[in-house]
């Protein structure tokens, strides 16, 4: 063999290195079924894309749904760096790859987030958006007023606060805030474990992504028509359902022709405690 050619062969060696750990290193794993439309599913913080289980069976029969979940999440490996960014980005690139024409995606919780953020930055590359149970500036729920450097603040805090727990104080801090986001104690313990099968390191970085970034600006460059379902009764010991319905007003304020609509029976994982109504919902707003 030729020193060039060697030169050649190792050269397109590491050529196939680099795409396959490119590949190994992707910001969330897509699960596939059906035909026909596509919508992409996208679930919540430490959470697998198996919440959407039954949200599929129920859309996909004229439809083709990709479920995401997330890198870092639910036993899917962890990438360096920030992780919301890097699905912007591939998410974009998955939806040119696979040609999917202008998908609806729907996204839960932080999901949701990303699917706002995805319709900022990206609003050719879908033709509708729904939004269950997300905020545009998580942060600012409590404090509106607060500056970008407040936020940052905060969020380093939660951050902080999360990484020093050991595992024990893990497991109790996620048993108590799982248990008040649904109902059924089957469905508590499969989002539970969900959570221990998660990377800390992860879970905690994009909580506080999350929490430092407000797009109440941002949205007003959202183009496609946005559902947003919400839900008042997990939150109900914070505020009362009036002041939980307004904060949800303000902060999509400038979303143009943005429909928010509130669940009366559901907490947070609307997709368990509620299904029909999601269902209702989301149905009457794709047709």
């Amino acid at each position: 063999m030729t020193r060039n050619l060697m030169h050649k062969v190792a050269l397109l060696a590491a050529t196939i290195a680099v795409s396959l750990s490119a590949h190994a290193a992707s910001a969330f794993k897509a699960q596939v079924t059906g035909r026909g439309q596509p919508v992409i599913l996208i679930p919540g913080l430490a959470t697998s894309g198996e919440v959407w289980n039954d949200t599929v069976r129920h859309l996909c029969g004229p439809r083709q749904c990709h479920v995401l979940t997330l890198a870092g999440f639910a036993g899917q490996p962890a990438i360096d760096g920030p992780l919301l960014p890097r699905v912007d980005r591939e998410l974009s690139e998955y939806i040119a790859a696979n040609k999917l024409d202008k998908p609806v995606i729907v996204g839960h919780s932080l999901g949701g987030f990303v699917g706002l953020q995805f319709a900022i930055h990206h609003p050719d590359q879908l033709s509708r958006l729904v939004v269950v149970d997300s905020l545009p500036a998580l942060g600012a729920a409590q404090a509106p007023d607060a500056t970008p450097e407040q936020l940052r603040g905060m969020a380093a805090g939660v951050r902080e606060r999360m990484l020093g727990q050991d595992e024990a104080g893990r497991a109790q801090s996620r048993r108590l805030a799982v248990a008040s986001m649904m109902t059924q104690p089957d469905d508590v313990e499969r989002v539970i474990e969900w959570g221990k099968r998660s990377d800390a390191t992860t879970v905690a970085n994009a909580m506080a992504e999350l929490l430092a970034t407000d797009l109440r600006q941002d949205i007003a460059r959202i183009q496609a028509p946005t559902l947003v379902l919400g839900t008042w009764i997990a939150y109900k010991q914070f505020a009362p359902r009036e002041a939980i319905e307004r904060n949800f007003a303000q902060q999509y304020a400038r979303l143009p022709g943005v429909r928010v609509e509130m669940a009366d029976t559901a907490r947070h994982f609307i997709m368990y405690d509620d299904p029909a109504w999601m269902y209702d919902r989301i149905d009457r707003f794709l047709k």
